[in-house]
């Protein structure tokens, strides 16, 4: 696997991100411990969370996937072998939110003493917050990066006209810029990414870290009709690709994954690796054999023909 640039912030990382947000919801510690050093054995690196998460389940108050791999990184002593991106900004109880520097400063301890490390390489605004000036995050984020704390920032569900913003606001006062940024993409998903922020993104060598690259799973080929969403916890999030569009997409990756002996999870992850301008699509697994189709997709190479027929399919 050749390694891919997270923008310009000299932090390199082979093709694909774990999704941490699995971490202390759908799987148990001892699961996620599994993985992890499974992921890591296979020569993968980079893994996402985010201090929310996960803060939607039942018991749960937010951060329990960043003491997940807090906890692990003590135990296997792997911290030299994996990038750590976390994120910042959503709400994480009354007055715990957003992107001020007061906010940051105390989210960023709280994180680094979750992830029990040193340092964060990859600290992401997980959503754009229009309530405080992009001058302010931007120039914390200096003080963090020179303080050691993290190593380089990502933005995460910005549209591209404020992007564009931070990006000049950087520029001009000599502050830290984004580097990454955290868009939906998918197979199915297309035109949010494609239309105004991947222009945007591959003009200014922004390193794209997209999300949902499964479409929940549904480009597993798990969910081929509504008897089959309640197959997981995540299956009722998957009932709008449901239709003609998708079926097509859905029969464009049997196809390939036939030709190439290969799963249409690995084909899926594969076509968006392939992306120019992608530098690691995010998807998660609960369990080796999930994890296995994901390796697979890395080592997966697609050819025009098949790139063709997947854009066909997928073209909106």
């Amino acid at each position: 696997m050749e390694k891919r640039e997270l923008g310009k912030s000299g932090i390199k990382v082979n093709p694909f991100a774990f999704g941490g947000n699995v971490f202390g919801w759908t799987i148990d510690e001892k699961t996620s411990f599994e993985i992890l050093d499974a992921y890591v054995d296979s020569g993968l690196d980079l893994i996402d969370t985010a201090d929310v998460y996960s803060a939607w389940a039942p018991g749960n108050k937010g951060g329990e996937s960043e003491t997940i791999i807090g906890n692990w990184l003590q135990k296997s002593c792997k911290r030299d072998k994996v990038v750590i991106a976390t994120k910042v900004g959503m709400e994480m109880g009354p007055g715990k939110k957003g992107l001020s520097k007061t906010y940051i400063t105390k989210a960023v301890e709280d994180s680094l003493k979750r992830l029990k490390t040193d340092y964060i390489d990859l600290y992401q605004s997980h959503r754009d917050d229009k309530d405080t000036p992009l001058e302010e995050t931007l120039s914390i984020y200096t003080d963090l990066i020179k303080e050691g704390k993290i190593r380089a920032i990502g933005a995460s569900n910005y549209e591209a006209d404020r992007l564009k913003e931070a990006l000049d606001i950087s520029k001009k006062n000599g502050f830290a810029a984004y580097q990454t940024l955290q868009p939906e993409y998918n197979l199915y998903e297309r035109e949010g990414y494609e239309k105004e922020l991947e222009p945007l993104c591959r003009e200014n060598n922004i390193g794209v870290i997209n999300y949902y690259s499964l479409a929940s799973g549904f480009l597993t080929g798990k969910y081929r009709s509504e008897d089959d969403l309640n197959k997981s916890k995540r299956g009722q999030g998957v009932k709008k690709y449901l239709n003609d569009r998708g079926f097509g997409i859905l029969k464009a990756l049997d196809e390939i994954a036939a030709n190439h002996n290969s799963s249409p999870a690995s084909v899926a992850l594969a076509w968006v690796i392939a992306r120019p301008g992608i530098t690691a699509p995010i998807a998660s697994a609960t369990s080796i054999k999930q994890l296995k189709d994901i390796i697979a997709a890395t080592e997966l190479r697609l050819n025009i023909h098949d790139v063709e027929i997947l854009n066909n399919a997928s073209k909106y």
